[in-house]
C-alpha cells in the first residue's frame, strides 16, 4: 500500500479508477479503515477516479503524536499528491465531519459532498439517554494503554450496531465484518495528537457549503448523529 508523507505522518491511500474521470475521495468512519469501502470502489471506478486514506490514528498511517495536525489538512495534501483539482468527497460517521471540514474550508477542490451518520464539528454536546450514556461510560473507564481490544470491541457494538440494538438482532456477516474493520485501530487506541479543529467550527456554517450535499442519517444511529 502506498504512503503519503505529510508533516509528522505517512498516510496510507489507494486509488482506483482512470485518473481522467471524476473523482471521489472515501474517508472512513471512526469505527473502520479504508477497507470499509472494499465493496463499492470496483463499482464506484467504472467511472470515478477513487481514491480513499486512513486518516491519523487508524489504520495503516503511521503518525508522531508530537506533531499537531488537521485531519481538512491531510485531506487536501492527499488530493494535491494525486493531481485532484476537485473532488466529490465521501465520509462515514468521523470522516463525514472530515468531509464537511475540507468544504468550508477549501471549497474551491470539493465538488460535492456526502456525509453517512455523521455530526458537524463543533456540535454541542446534548443529553443522551441512559442506556447510551451507560455505554459510552463503559468506554470512557477502560484505559486503552491497559486493554485496547476491549476499547475497540466496544466501540464498534456502540457505533456499528447501535444503542438500541444487540449483535444478535443482525446479520452475524454484517456484525463479524464491523469488527474486522475495526480491528487494525487496536495499535492506535491509545494514540494521542493535537487536532488543530476548524475554526470556527462547521456547526453554525453549514449554510456556507455552496456545492451539493447528500446527508443520511441511520434510524439507530447514536443520539448526536440522529440530532
Amino acid at each position: 500500500m502506498p504512503h503519503l508523507s505529510v508533516p509528522g505522518a505517512e498516510l496510507a491511500y489507494e486509488t482506483a479508477g482512470r485518473v481522467s474521470a471524476p473523482a471521489l475521495l472515501l474517508i472512513p468512519a471512526g469505527i473502520a479503515t479504508l477497507r470499509m469501502w472494499d465493496l463499492q470502489v470496483d463499482a464506484l471506478a467504472e467511472d470515478h477516479f477513487v481514491a480513499r486514506y486512513d486518516p491519523r490514528g487508524f489504520g495503516g498511517t503511521r503518525h508522531d503524536e508530537a506533531v499537531p495536525f488537521a485531519n481538512r489538512s491531510d485531506a487536501l495534501a492527499l488530493l494535491d499528491h494525486l493531481g485532484v483539482e476537485r473532488a466529490t468527497v465521501v465520509g462515514a460517521s468521523r470522516g463525514g465531519t472530515i468531509a464537511l471540514d475540507l468544504a468550508l474550508d477549501a471549497p474551491d477542490r470539493v465538488a460535492g459532498v456526502v456525509t453517512v451518520c455523521s455530526s458537524p464539528s463543533g456540535f454541542p454536546d446534548i443529553p443522551l439517554p441512559d442506556e447510551e450514556q451507560r455505554r459510552f461510560d463503559e468506554i470512557d473507564a477502560i484505559d486503552p494503554a491497559s486493554d485496547p481490544r476491549r476499547v475497540v470491541q466496544l466501540e464498534t457494538r456502540l457505533w456499528a450496531v447501535g444503542p438500541l440494538r444487540a449483535e444478535s438482532d443482525l446479520d452475524p456477516e454484517f456484525v463479524r465484518r464491523a469488527h474486522e474493520l475495526n480491528a487494525p485501530n487496536v495499535v492506535h487506541a491509545a494514540d494521542d495528537g493535537t487536532m488543530l479543529p476548524l475554526e470556527p467550527p462547521a456547526y453554525g456554517r453549514l449554510r456556507d457549503i455552496r456545492s451539493p450535499v447528500l446527508v443520511m442519517v441511520g434510524e439507530y444511529d447514536v443520539s448526536a448523529a440522529l440530532a
